[in-house]
C-alpha cells in the first residue's frame, strides 16, 4: 500500500511496517504525493489523524541524503515536548544515517544548540521564537531550506509566535511551505497569507465513532472577549430560564463578566467564590439554586469543574475550557433528569482548536449559530487606525500652538505656476 499508491522508498516502506504503520491513514494518502511533488499544502485535521508522520515521511522522501553544509528542512512547532516529540518519530523512521537533525528550543543556554549547528545539519525542528533569536545570531544558515512545516500552526498562533514565524519564512528565499493544522481561522490565514505559493487545502474529518448522549448544544463564533460579554447580556436577557450557570476560565475573569452583568442584571447575578469582597457571591452551587432572586451564576473553571447541575436549564460557556473531559463531564445527560438542557458555548478564533477537540470526543459537530442582528462587533483594525488618525491630527494641531491662525481665503494658494510661466508673467509687468 505505502509503495504502490504513495511511492515511498523501499527503505522508508520497511521502517513504517516495522514501526506499525501498516497502511496510510486517510491525511497520509491525501498530502504525502503533493509533499513529494514539491507542493503547499494547508492541512487540517485533529489530533491522531497522522499529520506529523505524514510530513516526516515527505520531509525524508524529499531529501534523500543528508551531509549538506546547512538544513533543508526546518520544521516550526510550538513548544519544546513538540520538538522532541517530532525527533523521537524522525528517529524512529529514518535509517538513513547520513540525515542529522537538530532541535531548537527554550533552555538555559543556547551555546550547545548554536555548536550542534556549526558542526552540520540536514533537519531543524524548533520553537518559533528560538529558531529566529538563533537566526539573528547569524547561527542558523536559511539559504539551503528546500522545505518550511509549521505544525500544529492553531497552537503556535495561540501562544503569540506569529511575529517569529513571519521573519523565519520571509527570510527564506524560496520553498516549499507546508501548513498543519487542527483548525483555520482568521488570525492563521494572516499569518501564513504572506508566504504561501497557491496551496492545496486538505480537510480531514475524523469524529469519534459513537455519540455521546449530551445536552443540546450551540456555539456561537466571536471576535473578542468585549463581544463575549455583549452577547452574554443578549442572551440572558431573551432567556426564559429560571437559572443560568455561566462558565469562564478564571476567577478574575468572573469578576469581570459580574461586572459588566451586574450593569444590566443588578441583584440578579452573583459569583462563585468570588474573589472580591463587594461582589455578590455563594459558596457552594446548592446555595445558588435554593435563592430565588438569583438567576444567573459565573462559575471559574479554575476552582473544579465536579458540580452538581441538576435543575440549571441553561448552561454557557463564555470561555470553552482547554481541558475536553471538563467540557463533556458537564454536558452528559443524566438519563434521570427528564428536563430540558440548554447549552451554549462562545468561541475566539483562538479556542477553535478546543472546539474541534470537543466535536471529537463526542462525535458530532457543534451547530454554529449566527450573531444577533443587535450585537454591536466592533472591527479591532479599524477602531485602532482611526484612533491613530485621530491623535496624530490633535497632535499636529497641537504643534501649531496658540498664536496660528487660518490664512484669508484670497491668500490661501491652491495653484503652482511653472518657471516659464513664472517669467512670463513678469515679463507682462514690466511693459
Amino acid at each position: 500500500m505505502w509503495a504502490e499508491k504513495l511511492k515511498l522508498s523501499k527503505q522508508l516502506v520497511r521502517s513504517v511496517t516495522a514501526a506499525g504503520y501498516f497502511t496510510p491513514k486517510e491525511i497520509q494518502s491525501k498530502t504525502l504525493s503533493r509533499i513529494i511533488g514539491g507542493q503547499d499544502i494547508i492541512a487540517i485535521a485533529p489530533d491522531g489523524s497522522g499529520k506529523t508522520t505524514a510530513y516526516i515521511l515527505g520531509v525524508l522522501m524529499r531529501l534523500k541524503y543528508g551531509f549538506e553544509e546547512a538544513p533543508r528542512a526546518l520544521i516550526l512547532v510550538p513548544d519544546k515536548e513538540k520538538v522532541l516529540e517530532v525527533i523521537d518519530k524522525f528517529n524512529l523512521l529514518n535509517q538513513n544515517t547520513s540525515i542529522r537533525i537538530v532541535g531548537l528550543y527554550p533552555e538555559p543556554s543556547m551555546q550547545n544548540q548554536l555548536d550542534a549547528l556549526a558542526d552540520g545539519t540536514d533537519i531543524v525542528v524548533a520553537t518559533p521564537d528560538r529558531a529566529r533569536a538563533i537566526y539573528l545570531k547569524l547561527g542558523l544558515n536559511l539559504n539551503k531550506i528546500m522545505m518550511l512545516v509549521i505544525d500544529d500552526a492553531a497552537e503556535i498562533v495561540r501562544s503569540g509566535a506569529q511575529l517569529p514565524v513571519s521573519e523565519l519564512a520571509n527570510s527564506i528565499v524560496k520553498c516549499q511551505h507546508l501548513v498543519f493544522t487542527q483548525v483555520m481561522h482568521g488570525k492563521l490565514q494572516q499569518m501564513i497569507d504572506p508566504f504561501m505559493n497557491m496551496p492545496a487545502i486538505i480537510e480531514i474529518e475524523e469524529l469519534s465513532g459513537s455519540k455521546a448522549e449530551i445536552h443540546e448544544q450551540s456555539l456561537y463564533h466571536v471576535p473578542d472577549f468585549k463581544t463575549k460579554l455583549s452577547l452574554l447580556t443578549l442572551l440572558l436577557k431573551d432567556t426564559s430560564a429560571e437559572k443560568a450557570v455561566v462558565f469562564v476560565g478564571t476567577r478574575l475573569n468572573a469578576e469581570k463578566v459580574y461586572s459588566h452583568l451586574r450593569l444590566s442584571f443588578k441583584n440578579d447575578v452573583a459569583i462563585l467564590n468570588p474573589m472580591m469582597f463587594e461582589s455578590k457571591g455563594f459558596s457552594s452551587l446548592e446555595e445558588f439554586k435554593k435563592q430565588q432572586q438569583v438567576r444567573f451564576l459565573i462559575v471559574a473553571d479554575e476552582l473544579g469543574f465536579k458540580y452538581d447541575l441538576d435543575d440549571i436549564p441553561l448552561l454557557i460557556h463564555a470561555e470553552i475550557p482547554a481541558d475536553t473531559d471538563i467540557f463533556v463531564h458537564r454536558m452528559i445527560k443524566d438519563p434521570n433528569e427528564p428536563g430540558i438542557v440548554q447549552s451554549i458555548s462562545m468561541a475566539t478564533d483562538l479556542e477553535l482548536a478546543s472546539v474541534k477537540k470537543i466535536e471529537q470526543t463526542i462525535g458530532q459537530k457543534i451547530t454554529v449559530n449566527e450573531l444577533p442582528e443587535s450585537l454591536k462587533v466592533i472591527d479591532q483594525h479599524k477602531g485602532k487606525k482611526a484612533a491613530k488618525e485621530d491623535k496624530a491630527s490633535k497632535n499636529e494641531d497641537s504643534l501649531r500652538g496658540s498664536a496660528f491662525h487660518e490664512k484669508k481665503a484670497s491668500n490661501k494658494k491652491d495653484y503652482n505656476y511653472s518657471a516659464g510661466t513664472k517669467a512670463k508673467m513678469n515679463k507682462k509687468k514690466k511693459h
